[in-house]
């Protein structure tokens, strides 16, 4: 079994998302010790944003590409295969300006090829990507899961659930670590919380693809 670990929080040692991708990476390996696990830290190996070279070569406008869009392409090959051939895909996601970094959004652009992660039919689209096992950490400073305005505001447990939803991957969990910034005995509260939804859903997750695999 393969496990791809993404970070993407900016604050290193003091990102709680980071912290906390990495239990659920802990966990994971606790009920499958053979898990071979890959690791991104979009932070330090951020790839560029989607821009016009990266695009050009997916339109087949051009016969031949120029170099800037052969080592666009290239990029983005070489993350999207590395996201395809995962079993389990673990993210550490903060919660920055009320949506993900741009550094996780950059990395989700390169894998949103046609013919790759999705295909378009005369039924709309279809994912290509299904089989997959995504756990996402959230670290939230303020509390927006509890009311409808703060759900309302929340653009990234949301967007994640839909992107990888398109995606065709439907065993998509979140764990929430939210209320962070709201004082000590709120992040106490939190990150309690937060372990014990690692433990659950780990091993809910495990347990789900051992089924599948003995199936």
């Amino acid at each position: 079994m393969k496990l791809l670990h993404i970070d993407s929080s900016i604050l290193g040692t003091n990102s709680t998302s980071r912290l906390l991708s990495a239990e659920i990476v802990t966990a994971w390996r606790a009920s499958h010790p053979d898990t071979a696990v890959e690791y991104l830290d979009l932070a330090v190996d951020t790839p560029s944003h989607f821009g016009a070279d990266a695009l050009g070569i997916k339109t087949g406008v051009q016969a031949q590409p120029t170099p800037a869009q052969q080592r666009e392409n290239d990029l983005s090959e070489k993350l999207v295969s590395q996201f395809l051939a995962a079993d389990v895909v673990v993210i550490g996601a903060p919660f920055y300006n009320f949506s993900i970094p741009t550094q996780l959004k950059a990395w989700i652009d390169r894998l949103a090829q046609a013919g790759r992660t999705f295909k378009y039919t005369e039924k709309g689209p279809v994912g290509l990507a299904g089989g997959k096992t995504v756990i996402v950490a959230l670290s939230r400073g303020g509390v927006y899961s509890a009311s409808e305005g703060g759900q309302a505001m929340e653009h990234q447990e949301s967007y994640l659930k839909v992107i990888f939803g398109f995606f065709g991957i439907t065993d998509v969990r979140f764990v929430r670590a939210e209320g962070l910034a709201m004082g000590d005995e709120a992040r106490s509260k939190a990150l309690a919380s937060a372990r014990a939804d690692i433990l659950a859903t780990t091993a809910e997750a495990a347990n789900q693809r051992s089924a599948v695999i003995a199936a």
